[in-house]
């Protein structure tokens, strides 16, 4: 099998290709990432370049994506600008990549009749604070630049789907975690600062709520999908650990032996939800998968990994990355 896997030199596409050539190396796979915030070349340095080739390229290349296209039997979109806070103050390149990037990905889909997996997130659907678990059927209420651009993505993939009869799947996965994450997020953001015995932040009161799935859990259902998922639908992806930001920082502080001192509460981030929780029973009801990997014993392993490979996040982890607001921040230079 050929696939083309767009967005794989960031987090959670390079797990995806990690695991994928593990169990399938024998496939043939190209990774076309444009090398913008979050993707990182040493994320795939160690990986088996037997079958595999790297484009460096962005999605919004019609020209570059076409050419790649005409010649394998799936594409996997984990293209996408992803961190909430920089969608705050500086909108435009979400609208490009996560939009813009999904129709081009599309088009060539639809010229090429090849499959089309498409990785989105739960927060498209919006706060659940007060309510039940969201089902693939609930509406979608964005709150925020970066949740709007995915769930216009979504539609644009849906339509496609309905429209022209294109093959695709929709996966909306929760907070994922785990090694090779970029430093700007909530977990490897605590580890770094609390290494370097600077303060934690922690929004508003800390209580905003999310599910976490570690990493391998989710590209194992993406995994399962491509094998097993239904063309035109949507598939929520959970692994059922709702934890609030505060006890997630506590538990990390506590591994590392550090004092809950360390934590900092900030003013918190424009139009924040308060709790992030989607139901995942189809996919494990109609395709057989289920998470794995236990949130404790994954989150220790995480945070050993942090510590043990900080040749990996220190060119990284600058001030403007860490910073405890980054919304605040200019992100266009």
């Amino acid at each position: 099998m050929k696939l083309l896997v767009c967005g794989a030199m960031g987090f959670i596409g390079s797990t995806f290709i990690r695991n994928h050539k593990d169990k399938n190396p024998n496939d043939h796979i190209t990774n076309v990432d444009s090398l913008a915030t979050g993707s990182n070349i040493k994320n795939l340095e160690k990986i088996d370049k037997t079958d595999y080739q790297f484009v460096e390229a962005s999605i919004t290349d019609s020209e570059a994506i076409n050419k790649l296209a005409s010649d394998v039997d799936l594409i996997v979109n984990f293209a996408a600008e992803t961190h909430v806070d920089r969608s705050i103050s500086s909108p435009e390149k979400f609208v490009q990549t996560n939009i813009v990037g999904t129709h081009t990905l599309l088009e060539a889909a639809k010229k090429y009749e090849k499959l089309f997996i498409h990785i989105s997130t739960d927060e498209i659907y919006g706060n659940a604070e007060d309510q039940e678990s969201f089902t693939e059927k609930s509406l979608l209420k964005p709150s925020n630049p970066y949740s709007a651009t995915k769930a216009a993505a979504d539609h644009l993939v849906g339509s496609y789907a309905k429209t022209y009869g294109s093959k695709c799947i929709i996966t909306r996965c929760t907070n994922n975690f785990g090694p090779y994450q970029f430093p700007e997020k909530l977990i490897p953001k605590t580890i770094i600062r609390a290494q370097k015995n600077l303060k934690v932040p922690l929004y508003g009161d800390g209580n905003q709520i999310r599910s976490w799935i570690y990493a391998m859990d989710h590209v194992d259902a993406i995994e399962s999908l491509i094998k097993n998922g239904k063309h035109g639908e949507i598939y929520n992806i959970t692994a059922w650990n709702e934890i609030s930001n505060k006890i997630i920082v506590e538990k990390i502080l506590g591994l590392m032996n550090k004092s809950n001192d360390l934590i900092e509460y900030v003013g918190d981030r424009p139009g924040h939800d308060r709790r992030y929780s989607i139901d995942s029973s189809k996919i494990q009801n109609e395709i057989g998968w289920k998470p794995k990997f236990d949130f404790d014993a994954a989150l220790k392993e995480t945070v050993s990994w942090y510590l043990d490979n900080t040749k990996w996040w220190e060119p990284l982890a600058d001030e403007k990355t860490l910073h405890p607001q980054p919304w605040t921040l200019d992100w266009n230079n």
